[in-house]
């Protein structure tokens, strides 16, 4: 699988994980050159506290584009550290 925004590939892995039809990609197959930390945080009733990512390509930013569950609910272990993406980031094979 692939995240692509902006023609740049940002993710890229053959082991992501499927929950609530979006893929979570591991953190070590995330370019994290694309990336910059955000404030934001949001709380899932059973994944717990989200922390998000900025897209940076060039001089465009994707505000919130990238969350991760740095230590989520036991229910959501599997996808601790993973990435998913959304806000017009194109996940496809």
């Amino acid at each position: 699988m692939k995240a692509i925004w902006k023609d740049k590939i940002i993710a890229e892995s053959d082991e992501t994980r499927i929950v609530e039809n979006n893929h979570y990609f591991p953190m070590s197959a995330v370019k994290q050159e694309y990336l910059e930390d955000s404030d934001t945080h949001t709380r899932c009733p059973w994944k717990g506290k989200a922390s998000y990512f900025h897209i940076i390509i060039g001089a465009e930013k994707n505000k919130d584009a990238a969350w991760f569950y740095p230590s989520p609910s036991k229910a959501a272990k599997p996808i601790e550290n993973y990435v998913a993406f959304w806000k017009g980031v194109k996940v496809t094979e």
